[in-house]
């Protein structure tokens, strides 16, 4: 899994640089990748999940700009896919039952680590005002927009620019105090 999280990212980084090969190639894996994380999510309704797969294609691209380069690529883009799900399946406006030995692929599969970086995360965005942190939990992990979520948030978009640059040089202020 490190291996694909380096590739992916790799991908990202060099298409993010203006490399249109690396770019076409991380699109390409990706497709591969959400295409099962979808059926597995759409039971009964797998037809919905080609049209997902290139809404979060879409949403990858559009929202490239936002995507932290220090953060691993699958979480921003599986955030994003996430995102994408929920809103199909709140349009789709009705609940689908599951039978309860089917129910295993509902939930997600999570690791101690996943546990250990969310709590880690928790405790350093922790620091922030709570406006702020929401804020920054939007841009930068949720995968609105800047202007997504400073009209969510309650800011101007320029406002929640200088706000996002802010409380990132916080954040990382207070990750190098504790690392020395």
């Amino acid at each position: 899994m490190v291996d694909r999280e380096a590739e992916l990212k790799g991908l990202m980084v060099r298409g993010l640089d203006g490399d249109p090969v690396a770019w076409r190639a991380l699109l390409m894996e990706m497709r591969g990748a959400l295409t099962p994380f979808f059926k597995r999510r759409l039971i009964g309704r797998e037809a919905d999940t080609e049209d997902l797969v290139q809404d979060c294609l879409i949403a990858i691209h559009a929202k490239r700009a936002t995507y932290d380069r220090s953060l691993p690529f699958t979480a921003w883009a599986y955030a994003i896919a996430r995102y994408k799900l929920i809103d199909h399946l709140r349009r789709q406006g009705r609940r689908h039952d599951v039978p309860l030995e089917d129910a295993s692929v509902l939930l997600a599969e999570h690791t101690v680590e996943d546990g250990a970086v969310r709590r880690d995360l928790r405790r350093v965005l922790s620091i922030l005002p709570m406006r702020q942190r929401r804020l920054i939990e939007d841009v930068r992990i949720g995968g609105y927009s800047l202007a997504e979520a400073a009209a969510r948030n309650g800011f101007t978009e320029g406002a929640a620019k200088v706000s996002v640059h802010r409380s990132m040089k916080t954040l990382v202020a207070s990750v190098s105090a504790d690392e020395d």
